[in-house]
């Protein structure tokens, strides 16, 4: 685990990749679910684009830098546990990578990335040419993941206040800085 009491004022946390990975992927969801939501050709190799992106996160998960990889913050139920009692406590452990709870809503938003768009490319196959449940699948998938997608911004500025770091700055620079 990576929590640390100690840990310095400015830690490397999130390498290229994972930035270009995390704006990439902000970029082709606000996007296709903005501007192009009506199922047009570009909507839909955004949709492609998103879900490769995953894909390729889901890899560097393996290979990646050591805070990229999910052996770092895998949240289990004892992190988390562990987690929510500092959060009440009002002693939070400090985490160079993921929090455990962020942990969780990143493998939520990647699933949802996923159900999106496998639900959009059944959509354009002969067998699934549409069918209405379908359809309802891939809007409430793709509202489900824009709601989770606020929440996780939103959770990004409390936890950087309640942890004393500068989280949205850490996914422009690399670097989580703490004051």
């Amino acid at each position: 685990m990576n929590a640390s009491p100690t840990s310095p004022r400015s830690v490397p946390v999130w390498d290229r990749f994972i930035r270009l990975f995390h704006w990439t992927l902000v970029s082709c969801v606000v996007i296709d679910y903005t501007v192009l939501d009506d199922g047009n050709a570009v909507h839909q190799w955004l949709g492609y684009l998103a879900a490769a992106l995953v894909v390729a996160r889901v890899v560097w998960g393996f290979i990646g830098t050591p805070h990229a990889r999910f052996s770092d913050f895998f949240p289990t139920v004892t992190r988390i546990r562990q987690h929510i009692e500092g959060m009440l406590s009002g002693s939070p452990e400090r985490h160079d990578g993921h929090n455990p709870l962020g942990a969780l809503m990143i493998l939520a938003l990647m699933t949802l990335v996923l159900a999106v768009g496998l639900t959009g490319w059944m959509q354009t196959l002969d067998a699934f040419w549409g069918e209405e449940w379908l359809q309802d699948l891939h809007e409430h998938a793709a509202n489900l993941l824009i709601a989770l997608a606020m929440v996780h911004a939103l959770a990004a500025i409390v936890m950087g206040r309640l942890e004393r770091t500068h989280l949205i700055r850490a996914m422009f620079t690399g670097v989580k800085e703490r004051w």
